[in-house]
């Protein structure tokens, strides 16, 4: 790090690392909480301002599109022409008046205001004064500003989330569960973890003096439990007696459920969370084989294994889409590249970058991840086709379309060793979709199983 650099981070402020992490976002496509954690990692703030900075961050990223609603009430400009650093600037000024009671409204304006002169001069911080400070949670009337609002914008500022998504959730699944979504996407989400069966046992885990006071409560996953913390646990994290991993991602690989000395293909693997678990329930016996387009993130896959005591994944970097191996799989797991919609509770930033566009795109590169997998394995092979996603068009949908073109398979109803509460959702083919909100704790996710029934001769292909 350049020395003018390693000064600024150490005396910057916690406002203003607040700042320049929303800054960042404004054009990088790394997670928020990677940025987050690799600008705080350069700083001298205290825990209590670290806190704060982060705080910020994750609210003005969730609240975004309600904040710049109520800035336009008071700012005589068009806000989407006036400068990224100023609209951020002024975004953290009103999250703080609005949402944080314990920061006074003149603090927030006035940190707001030497932000402003330092990055834009002083003729704008003139102009974040002039807003602010009429700017008061008395001042702020949205329930009357949104009265004659079409259902749709109503809801996207309330909840703070893309008219177009917004609009695909009240027609796919309706008012009601559109709204769970939408709550749940804003509420701090809870952290998943998952108990190393290979080392220990949900008793033992729990009879350690330093984890049984260890505020958590259990999902209905065996070897799986949901807890706000994450201190308490991070030691066992990094001895590997338990991982993280929201439930949800259980889910595919429980409907799987490979047996002791299958040989599994786990394609767009990493970071491997799937496969170290699949890993567990075959009992570290067996070949796992997976494989990435990342050679970068297929090291902490590799690194997590060996934390795990985990001796039978092999990592292989290459493209999902063209990957041949040497030996065939008895059954292939496709985690595929997604919009994600079913995780934006965890990735608040992520809602502000999705386009119809980019969803359209990401249908094609599915079908064709699916349409090789389906190459790959033989007759009486096991597919399970899995997304973080909650659009049809990503699951479903994208099934349908699949089964359409390859009738050697077949949607497989077998539910693997699934709990029962996911039994009774699992549809008649075989299908589970998570909407976030259903299951508290439990993230949005789509996993369906699917059999190769027959190879398909030339005839069947033309």
């Amino acid at each position: 790090m350049p020395l003018n650099s390693f000064y600024f981070y150490l005396m910057i402020t916690a406002r203003e690392l607040a700042l320049n992490v929303l800054q960042a976002l404004e054009t990088d496509n790394k997670k928020s909480d990677q940025v987050l954690h690799r600008m705080l990692h350069h700083t001298g703030l205290n825990r209590i301002d670290r806190a704060l900075t982060t705080g910020l961050v994750n609210g003005i990223l969730r609240y975004r599109l309600q904040l710049d609603f109520i800035i336009t009430r008071f700012y005589h400009h068009k806000l989407e022409k006036a400068a990224p650093v100023m609209r951020n600037i002024l975004r953290l000024g009103v999250y703080q008046i609005l949402f944080f009671d314990k920061v006074p409204d003149w603090a927030a304006v006035n940190e707001c205001v030497k932000l402003a002169r330092k990055y834009k001069g002083e003729r704008m911080s003139k102009l974040v004064n002039g807003v602010l400070r009429k700017i008061t949670p008395e001042s702020v009337t949205l329930e009357e500003w949104l009265k004659n609002k079409s259902v749709v914008e109503l809801l996207a500022v309330t909840y703070s989330h893309p008219q177009w998504l917004v609009e695909r959730w009240l027609k796919a699944y309706g008012k009601e569960q559109t709204e769970a979504v939408l709550t749940y996407n804003n509420q701090f989400p809870l952290f998943g973890f998952r108990i190393n069966r290979l080392r220990t046992s949900n008793r033992e885990f729990f009879s350690d003096p330093l984890l049984e006071a260890a505020a958590h409560e259990e999902c209905g996953i065996e070897y799986f439990f949901l807890s706000k913390e994450f201190n308490s646990f991070e030691p066992a994290v990094t001895e590997g007696v338990c991982t993280v991993q929201n439930p949800t991602q259980a889910l595919a690989c429980l409907l799987l459920n490979p047996a002791p000395g299958t040989r599994v293909l786990d394609l767009c693997a990493a970071p491997g969370g799937k496969s170290t678990f699949l890993a567990e329930l075959m009992q570290n016996s067996g070949e796992i084989t997976a494989v990435d387009l990342y050679e970068q993130k297929l090291l902490k896959t590799e690194s997590h294994s060996h934390a795990l005591g985990i001796t039978i994944i092999k990592t292989v970097t290459a493209d999902a889409r063209t990957y041949t191996n040497e030996k065939q799989p008895d059954i292939i797991l496709l985690d595929v590249p997604c919009s994600g919609t079913g995780v934006l509770g965890r990735r608040a930033e992520l809602r502000w970058k999705l386009t119809p566009e980019t969803l359209l795109e990401l249908q094609g590169l599915q079908a064709e991840l699916l349409d090789h997998s389906a190459e790959l394995l033989g007759e009486g092979g096991i597919l399970v086709y899995s997304t973080c996603s909650i659009e049809p068009e990503e699951n479903a949908l994208q099934i349908e379309a699949f089964l359409l073109r390859h009738p050697e398979f077949i949607a497989d109803p077998d539910s693997g060793i699934l709990p029962e509460a996911f039994l009774q959702e699992q549809d008649s083919k075989g299908a589970i979709l998570t909407l976030p909100g259903r299951h508290p704790g439990f993230d949005g996710g789509f996993c369906q199983r699917l059999r190769k029934t027959r190879e398909l001769t030339d005839a069947h292909a033309a």
